[in-house]
């Protein structure tokens, strides 16, 4: 965007300077429009910057209340374990407090793996079928393998397993000793107790390959005394919002508790944060109301934000907790929240989990929606206002492009004028210095004296 072109005029006759004066001042009095655009986008700007910071500590606090809500709605339970050696929790999404009982773990889920009966002289030429066919069981699963002649060897068979796909992978390892060191490794890819296998000649000797002393194994244990029998060891579908993992296999009459309860901490830490973000937001707020208010003084989206925490801080819910005070939170004579965490701390264990329902989506966090209609950054009041400042900015930029273009023009043509006016009179000085100059030569020729 470029700017009104400075003038300078220069002229050949004695009124230059006055035409100089000319062009400034018609030049101020035709950036007088420009100057009110120009201030109209200066002022544009710094509220535009105004209501930016109103979108962070507005967008921090709804963040911080929807935090609050969601602690409220899972009721901070969290687990845990009375060996935490054996037994590990690990996501904790349930919503009721409970104690459950682990014991008898007598197996930990292991994968399936077995290894080849006999070594083989070598593994790409020591024939490992005496027929050419043999056949794979992997749980339910059953394939008949042919080998050719060239592909009966350990490589063959390794690869035409892999190539099944059927859950099993096969390697070779070779031990170094002795005149058969090369064996066939069989391992499930997935743990739990299977049947894993590897014959020749099924449908005759039905020879072994493969031992069948590692058939893998499932985690098996009581809970609540009630058996229990999975194919891993990480479990999560047993209590319902709870995923714990069984490390290792309990003594005899060993039992280890897991604890659901809800940690009044994540509600302490949830209320510490609302109310700092609370106390930036009223800040904010106070700039622009009052006396020295700032330029969003009148703004729908202060009255919008002043009246959503008006209602937060008065809401009152039903239960035993029905009010932020409830929980230690005060309103101080300057506008600004308080929590008081040794009020907190002396609530009973009846009081916060009436504190965390009171919290909940069904009661104080339903509040949330209001801010996010203020703050939300696609399609709350905030951003719309921020996108109407954009729109009037551009409008503003073409306006004052089109104007300053305008007065350059009428500058340029108005300097084309003045100095051709001024050409002119410079021609007319010549000419009466000329005539003056003939005049005083014909008195000094007629009178023999000048009038000088």
């Amino acid at each position: 965007m470029s700017g009104i072109a400075p003038i300078t005029f220069v002229g050949v006759s004695s009124y230059s300077e006055d035409f100089q004066a000319i062009l400034s001042r018609a030049q101020q009095i035709a950036a007088l429009p420009l100057n009110s655009l120009q201030n109209d986008k200066s002022i544009l700007l710094q509220r535009q910057t105004l209501t930016t910071t109103l979108s962070g500590v507005a967008s921090s606090f709804t963040a911080s209340l929807a935090n609050l809500k969601s602690v409220g709605d899972d009721r901070g339970i969290s687990g845990s374990s009375s060996n935490s050696a054996k037994v590990s929790i690990g996501s904790v999404t349930a919503t009721t407090a409970a104690t459950y009982t682990i014991s008898d773990v007598t197996s930990l889920a292991a994968a399936a793996s077995e290894t080849s009966l006999s070594g083989y002289a070598t593994s790409d030429s020591t024939p490992v079928s005496s027929t050419g066919t043999v056949r794979l069981t992997i749980g339910s699963e059953v394939r008949t393998i042919a080998l050719t002649p060239e592909t009966n060897n350990l490589n063959g068979l390794r690869s035409a397993i892999n190539a099944l796909g059927l859950g099993v992978t096969a390697s070779i390892f070779t031990t170094g000793t002795g005149s058969n060191p090369n064996y066939l490794s069989l391992t499930a890819t997935s743990p739990g107790a299977t049947t894993l296998s590897l014959v020749d000649d099924p449908d005759g000797a039905a020879t072994a390959l493969v031992t069948a002393t590692n058939q893998g194994a499932n985690t098996v244990f009581k809970l609540n005394g009630v058996s229990v029998s999975k194919t891993t060891s990480t479990i999560n579908d047993v209590v319902a919002g709870v995923t714990f993992t069984i490390l290792d296999t309990t003594d005899t009459g060993e039992t280890i508790d897991v604890s659901l309860r809800s940690n009044r901490s994540n509600l302490s830490t949830a209320l510490n944060s609302l109310v700092s973000a609370y106390n930036s937001y009223v800040s904010f707020l106070d700039t622009q109301i009052g006396e020295s208010a700032g330029l969003l003084t009148g703004s729908s989206l202060i009255q919008r934000s002043s009246a959503a925490l008006r209602q937060l801080v008065n809401f009152n819910g039903t239960g035993t907790v029905d009010s932020l005070s409830d929980l230690g939170l005060t309103l101080d004579r300057d506008g600004s929240l308080s929590f008081d965490a040794a009020v907190f701390d002396a609530l009973g264990e009846s009081t916060i989990a009436a504190g965390f329902e009171f919290v909940s989506g069904t009661q104080l966090g339903g509040l949330v929606e209001t801010f996010e209609s203020i703050s939300d950054p696609v399609t709350g009041a905030i951003k719309l206002e921020l996108d109407q400042n954009d729109r009037t900015e551009i409008s503003l930029n073409s306006r004052i492009d089109i104007l300053t273009d305008r007065i350059n023009e009428q500058q340029a043509a108005l300097e084309l004028r003045l100095q051709a006016a001024d050409t002119l009179l410079a021609s007319l000085e010549a000419q009466r210095r000329t005539i003056e100059a003939s005049l005083e030569s014909l008195s000094l020729v007629l009178y023999g004296k000048s009038d000088a």
